[in-house]
């Protein structure tokens, strides 16, 4: 996908007055019908500049393929581009006591590159949206839903994007399908969803299917 240099500038400026690290666009199929927005980059992927690698990303290949899909046949990106993190206490020999560690984007982040997904979106123009997590969820409709209430389901909503003044988010005109999944390292911290993950990719799996089937019909 080709950026306007101008718009990349702008938000890695907006973003400055945060603790953050990094930049990630995305990656992926830019022609896709299909994109993932998760959260923002870890430590591997400001490191590198690619999406969801290490453990997480794993996770998120074994959920593809038990949709079907490839990963290079998406767009995968997220609502904050740099790594968000905190200090914290380690004994590691070296680090002088103290070590980076990721957090979840805070809204000021989210907002600060709100810009780059409104134009994402905008010129992607995807079928289907898969938010990973609560906080794409909430970036993508402005809803508090719990996840387990949402979960899995097929959404049809506008989608929330920076108003002129850049410190709001209105909604669009278009409505796009959205399907809510858990984020894939949620499974680290807690085991027992397992089966409500494969539940809700059942769900997804299934809504794909039919999507093939109508457009072969």
């Amino acid at each position: 996908m080709e950026w306007p240099e101008d718009l990349i500038q702008s938000a890695k400026r907006r973003m400055e007055p945060y603790d953050t690290e990094g930049f990630v666009l995305g990656n992926g199929d830019p022609e896709s019908e299909i994109m993932i927005v998760g959260e923002a980059p870890g430590e591997n992927e400001a490191v590198k500049g690619i999406p969801f690698i290490g453990r997480a990303g794993d996770e998120l290949d074994k959920q593809l393929q038990y949709l079907g899909i490839n990963r290079e046949d998406v767009y995968i990106t997220s609502v904050a581009r740099s790594r968000p993190y905190k200090w914290v206490k380690t004994n590691k020999k070296g680090s002088g006591g103290m070590r980076k560690a990721n957090r979840k984007p805070n809204n000021k982040e989210v907002l600060a590159h709100a810009p780059l997904l409104d134009y994402q979106i905008k010129e992607m123009d995807p079928k289907v949206i898969i938010a990973l997590g609560s906080v794409a969820y909430l970036r993508l409709t402005g809803r508090k839903d719990k996840m387990t209430d949402v979960l899995g389901e097929r959404i049809e909503t506008p989608i929330q994007q920076l108003n002129e003044e850049g410190d709001e988010y209105i909604p669009t005109e278009k409505t796009y399908t959205l399907i809510p999944l858990y984020h894939p390292a949620a499974v680290f911290y807690n085991p027992k969803i397992k089966e409500d993950i494969y539940a809700s990719l059942d769900k997804v799996k299934t809504y794909l299917n039919k999507e093939t089937e109508n457009r072969s019909s």
